[in-house]
């Protein structure tokens, strides 16, 4: 801005360095009505500005042009008296005030101290008595003024500069104090830069000292104007002056309860399950001491009696042991119903296997058609926000009325790689070297298209592209750049960034450019990161001219991969992100995922087979007669289950695409680990039953076992898939697309998955079982094994033993039956078990404030991407927050009323006028996150009507508004309104931002006002401000919700329709609600496990012990997620969905097993328990190891293959969150369940299994004389 710079070239402007020369030979007389300086000599250079002549001659009167130029331009106070200055003076002296009017016109009281003081300095009869000429030149005959002291009281100092340094200028987004006083910080420094004699500053040096020898010399008495003044002509508005301002609300912050460091939840945590254990320890002493009270005081009164046992109790064959007196008595209809239906239904699959098959593999195919229509969704936008949500519909409404967001290329250079650690990132070489690389860039051509960066290019001005680099102080001109003067140069374009615009006119501030000063310091050459960037026009996602910018940023992505090198090799680093690299990372992060997918099939597939044929199969066995592993394997058996699950899965997506559900890549990612986790655990209940079923019935037909098996473990497994699959099925109501398709897909598949299992895999097992009945190879049926035939049992020894006859109890049932369970259930074992959960859930329940929202991008890309070192550096070193738009629907702005609610310079604007708002908010960036003077374009459109801003608005040669009436002023009265407004508006919109008329909208607000001529009024507007540097995911979220609490008060103090938009917005809206969808979600999740549990189970009591155990472990899952760094966001949010459905599962068998036990167990706990004690030692005995081997193991196996993936999201979000389901899911249902059940479980019903008189109590007693001996069971450690 040259004509700022020239200010001092009519007088100066002021100064600030301290001098104590004092010398008398230049101004020998100090005394009223004499100048120092008058007049205009020459300059030092032919380019250079006018100097003052030396002149300690008289004041002198001026003539009436000259007078009547000074009252005109620096007030009525000098209409009378002699001056020190001549027209030529007075003429420079407002061409070059010019611009500073325009930028401080809107606070009265600054422009008014401004301007006194220069034309005091410049005109005031008194010259003498405050100005010292200390040094001077001759040329052409005259003598030149090139050095002078002035004296300044500190009062006006001070009062100058306090009334200007919140003066804000619009179209900069700026502090006025940054154009006009290089932003410093006091009066001292705002008066040296002035004073300072520098290129594009003042030509000569002023110097400002404190104290001054001269005793004839002091300051002029002046007085300044406050921005509060007590005169209404001189008061600034809010914006430009704190003091004036209403006070905002304090703004209390979501979570801010605590006691001490602690959160309010935490703490009542902390302390009620403090208060309880002590509660209960108080209860525990003071039994014991009534206990031993009771035990003396019935000794002595205690009569002998023979405890010994009847001779008539008949140690035999039907009689109960008094665990069996306890025994449920009644039949529970519905769980009839259910037994009765699998048993019919597998019969069916039994005795019709081959249709079953066909029939099942016909479905799938149907259903799998629909892959024809498959498409995967990709789009962030689409993914995570409801296209039906506020934040989708605000952004279409941007997009549409303003233009897509502009798309950003961006570049670290950084110098952190020397061991001594971090330098200056900027030298001569290092800057040659980048304008040389700019260049390039500037001539780089798409592969496929041939787009330049010329054509896609953001132009906010004309034909200059915006490219915000350090490289534009110095004109992108490499012969700008000295090796001795580029340090200079970049310091005073960092202190005044307006003298040193680029070609696209906007001043770009250091912040934008340079990150990473050493501490203590803000100098620009000390800088030790800079960051460029390159601003293309965006259009609509598919069109032509999309596709043209991705053309040319593949190129740009290209070149940079090549310039890291480049930059290595001189020391630095590199890194960087187009508009398309992000997309692009996340999908080569889902490839990476796909092998580990495969490998859990392969490892799952594995572990089933072998588990699946050690049930029927002992080592001892296999040693005595290998030739039985060939029969008796069930590698068939695991194939098809994992068929099967497979199956399910391309029929759910199959289906769905039918529908036209787009997939995503978490359905990708995590439908198969869910299916498969559920399938295989099915897979293992069933033929584990089936094998009881073999011993206790052998002489019934292979289609009746089946059907007995089926029937047994049918509603078990009813019970988990519709847990499983309502849980699932609740996310279908987010709006949410990620979740909502998730949840659809996921539904479908364990749906499908369990249809599969009760129908196909009964057929196959039913094959099976006929195969090794027949002792022919598994994989190989047409093969007889004939040696596996002679097999002795070890129970009757009759040749040519049945396959069912061999198996004894394995280790693992036999550790549960004889050790696990009766110390699980002894009393003592009890209490702490039941206080070590609860302690466990209250640490919970303390950790739950402590878990952080949001997905790190970092974490969502692979490890080895360019992308990692860039977001790192994004958060270390960007000194600029990203841009936040304020935006007004349908504003009729054409009504004085409703400019009222949006201007802030003006005194008639409301006092909380949307401008107004901003800036008080602004005020508390620690709070509101708003950092930066709102850019409001109705405040600069009216000043730019100034006719004061003689270049603005023009109108043949003269200003606009110079002769209207009423006279343009700052109550608004002589504003225009109505069609007028419009009018001049599209002019302001349209008019350039130049030196001479900073003012113009065209730059600054060509894309910011929608103006609709023929409704005369604003259908769209928005008002620019930014955020401060945002350095982390609880930075974003915070400062997304700031704004639109922000947006909510405007709207509700002004009427007006509002909302806050930025590009990070829509990635972010999630977290707006994701606290009361977790919850909501949960919950529903919660309350249907327990209705599901009340209706199949028959009992309100034991359902809700189930739905307290699944609470208890998802509660203990998300502390785990506050300890491990897994923040909440969509992704662990499904993740939560599935341990509700897979906690279920764990659950469901044991508590089934409960409440209908089997007798054939429940008579072997003989006088070990009664009650719910011998019902929970049933449930353990008989499913606690199909529980923990095929439902816990399972699950490991999955989660530890997942601890080898490259992908830092599936390591977070996925093997982090499912160590900590595996280990609470399981611990909860085999340690903290049983024991919950025999304190509180509801009364138990009759197993149909029990059911049969005589033949069943038979069968039983086979049943216990196939099983091995064991001791007796009768000693029980209660």
């Amino acid at each position: 801005m040259t004509k700022l710079s020239q200010l001092f070239a009519s007088g100066g402007l002021l100064l600030t360095a301290l001098s104590t020369a004092v010398d008398a030979g230049y101004t020998p007389k100090h005394e009223a009505g004499r100048c120092a300086i008058r007049g205009h000599c020459g300059s030092k250079s032919f380019f250079g500005s006018q100097l003052p002549c030396l002149d300690n001659g008289l004041a002198e009167e001026p003539d009436d042009k000259l007078r009547k130029q000074l009252v005109d331009f620096c007030g009525p106070k000098w209409s009378e008296g002699p001056v020190c200055c001549d027209a030529e003076q007075v003429d420079a002296l407002k061409s070059n005030l010019q611009t500073a009017n325009q930028i401080i016109s809107s606070c009265p009281a600054c422009k008014d101290n401004f301007f006194n003081m220069f034309c005091t300095f410049t005109c005031s009869p008194d010259q003498s008595l405050f100005i010292n000429v200390t040094k001077t030149m001759e040329k052409g005959g005259k003598t030149l003024v090139t050095e002078l002291d002035q004296l300044i009281s500190k009062e006006y100092g001070t009062g100058f500069y306090e009334s200007c340094k919140d003066v804000k200028f619009g179209p900069t987004n700026s502090r006025a104090m940054d154009l006009i006083g290089g932003g410093a910080k006091n009066y001292t420094q705002l008066l040296k830069f002035l004073g300072q004699e520098r290129l594009g500053g003042s030509p000569f040096q002023i110097n400002f000292p404190v104290d001054y020898p001269e005793r004839d010399m002091k300051p002029r008495p002046m007085v300044p104007k406050k921005c509060n003044d007590e005169d209404p002509n001189f008061r600034c508005a809010c914006i430009d002056c704190p003091a004036v301002c209403p006070e905002l609300p304090d703004v209390e912050e979501a979570g801010s309860c605590y006691v001490g460091a602690l959160p309010c939840l935490s703490f009542a945590s902390i302390f009620t399950y403090t208060a309880l254990l002590f509660l209960a320890a108080v209860l525990v002493v003071g039994n014991v001491a009534w206990r031993k009270h009771a035990k003396r005081r019935s000794e002595r009164l205690r009569l002998l009696t023979d405890a010994a046992p009847s001779d008539d109790e008949d140690e035999g064959d039907l009689t109960q042991n008094p665990a069996m007196l306890d025994r449920p008595q009644k039949t529970y209809i519905i769980n009839t119903w259910c037994d009765a239906a699998f048993s019919r239904l597998g019969h069916a699959a039994a005795r019709f296997p081959a249709i079953t098959i066909l029939t099942s593999v016909i479905v799938v195919m149907i259903l799998s058609a629909g892959w024809l229509k498959f498409d995967i969704e990709q789009d962030p936008a689409r993914l995570w926000v409801s296209p039906t949500s506020a934040a989708a519909q605000e952004k279409a409404f941007f997009d549409t009325q303003f233009g897509p967001f502009y798309r950003a290329e961006k570049v670290f250079l950084v110098n952190d790689t020397n061991p001594e650690g971090p330098g200056p990132v900027l030298s001569y070489e290092t800057l040659l070297w980048w304008m040389e690389v700019e260049e390039s860039v500037r001539k780089l051509k798409g592969p496929q298209f041939d787009s330049s960066f010329q054509n896609l290019c953001l132009k906010p001005t004309g034909s200059a592209c915006v490219v915000q680099s350090v490289a534009a102080y110095f004109q992108n001109d490499p012969d700008q750049v000295s090796p001795d003067g580029w340090k200079k140069t970049l310091r005073q374009c960092a202190q005044s960034p307006v003298e040193c615009r680029p070609e696209y006119g906007q001043p770009l501030e250091p912040s934008m450019i340079l990150g990473g000063y050493p501490k203590g310091s803000e100098d620009p050459t000390e800088a030790t990161a800079m960051t460029v960037t390159w601003v293309l026009n965006n259009h609509a996602e598919g069109s032509f001219d999309a596709e043209l910018a991705m053309d040319w940023e593949e190129a740009l992505k290209q070149r940079l991969l090549l310039l890291q090198e480049e930059a290595k090799e001189r020391g630095l680093r590199l890194s960087f992100s187009t508009e398309i690299s992000l997309e692009q990372e996340l999908n080569k992060s889902t490839n990476t995922d796909a092998k580990i997918i495969v490998i859990s099939y392969i490892a799952m597939f594995l572990y089933a087979s072998v588990a699946l044929g050690s049930t029927t199969l002992s080592f001892r066995e296999f040693i005595n007669n290998p030739s039985l592993a060939l029969v008796e394997s069930k590698f068939t058996l695991g194939v098809v289950g994992i068929l099967i699950v497979l199956m399910s899965i391309t029929a759910s997506i199959g289906l769905f695409s039918w529908a036209g559900l787009k997939a995503t890549l978490i359905i990708v990612d995590v439908i198969p680990f869910i299916v498969l986790a559920v399938g295989v655990d099915n897979i293992f209940l069933i033929v584990h039953e089936f094998e009881r079923v073999n011993l206790s019935h052998p002489d019934d037909m292979v289609e009746q076992r089946v059907s007995r098996a089926l029937g047994r473990m049918g509603p078990s497994i009813l019970f988990s898939a519709i847990t499983e699959t309502i849980c699932f099925a609740l996310g279908a109501f987010v709006g949410m697309p990620a979740v909502r398709n998730f949840a659809i897909y996921a539904a479908g598949a364990v749906f499908i998955n369990a249809i599969l299992q009760v129908t196909m895999f009964i057929s196959v097992l039913t094959l099976n079982q006929i195969r090794a009945e027949d002792s022919r190879a598994d994989c190989f049926p047409c093969i007889q094994v004939k040696s596996a035939r002679i097999h002795l049992s070890g129970n009757n020894g009759s040749p040519g033993a049945r396959y069912y006859e061999s198996p004894p109890e394995s280790f693992l049932q036999q550790f549960i039956r004889k050790t696990y369970a009766p110390r699980l259930l002894g009393k003592k074992t009890k209490a702490a078990v039941v206080a070590i959960f609860l302690g466990i859930f209250a640490a919970g329940v303390a950790l739950l404030p402590e878990v952080e929202l949001g997905l790190d991008q970092r974490v969502a890309i692979p490890d080895d991407s360019y992308l990692i070192p860039y977001f790192n550096d994004l958060y270390a070193y960007m000194e600029a927050g990203p841009p936040v738009y304020f935006v007004t629907r349908e504003f009729n702005g054409t009504k004085r009323s409703e400019q009222q609610k949006i201007c802030a310079r003006y005194t008639t604007c409301e006092q909380l006028s949307l401008t107004n708002i901003l800036e008080q908010e602004r005020k508390r960036a620690e709070v509101s996150y708003v950092s930066t003077p709102t850019a409001s374009w109705i405040d600069d459109f009216f000043q730019w009507l100034n006719p004061d801003n003689e270049a603005c608005c023009v109108d043949r040669r003269k200003p606009c508004f110079a002769k209207r009436n009423p006279a343009w002023n700052i109550t608004l009265s002589g504003m225009p309104e109505g069609e007028e407004f419009t009018y001049y508006l599209k002019r302001f919109l349209s008019a350039p931002t130049d030196e001479d008329c900073p003012l113009g909208g065209q730059a600054s607000y060509g894309s910011a006002v929608v103006v609709d001529s023929a409704r005369n009024t604003i259908p769209a507007s928005h008002f620019r401000t930014s955020h401060r540097p945002l350095r982390s995911q609880e930075d974003f979220i915070k400062a997304m919700a700031s704004a639109r609490r922000i947006a909510s008060d405007i709207s509700e103090s002004t009427g007006l329709d509002v909302f806050p938009y930025s590009l990070f917005y829509i990635f972010f809206d999630q977290y707006a609600s994701i606290v009361g969808l977790t919850t909501a979600l949960l919950g529903s999740a919660v309350g249907i496990v327990f209705i599901v549990s009340s209706i199949l189970l028959g009992s309100v009591l034991t359902a809700a012990v189930v739905t307290l155990t699944v609470i208890m472990a998802i509660v203990d899952i998300i502390g785990a997620m506050a300890v491990m760094g897994v923040s909440l966001n969509a992704v662990s949010l499904v993740n939560l969905i599935i341990c509700v459905g897979i906690a279920v599962e764990f659950c469901a068998h044991i508590a089934r097993a409960f409440m209908f036990p089997s007798r054939r167990y429940m008579e072997r706990a003989k006088n070990r328990f009664r009650g719910r004690d011998a019902r929970a030692w049933t449930a353990l005995a008989n499913v606690g190891g199909s529980v923990f081997s095929g439902i816990t193991v399972t699950k490991i196996l999955g989660v530890t293959v997942l601890a080898f993936t490259r992908s830092k999201i599936f390591e977070i979000y996925y093997f982090r969150v499912w160590v900590a389901l595996v280990v609470f899911a399981a611990s909860h249902a085999l340690v903290f369940l049983p024991v919950a059940l025999s304190l509180g479980g509801g009364e138990g019903w009759v197993d149909p299994e029990s059911e049969g008189g005589l033949e069943a109590d038979l069968t039983s007693r086979r049943y216990r004389a196939l099983m091995p001996e064991e001791e007796s069971d009768s000693d029980a450690d209660t």
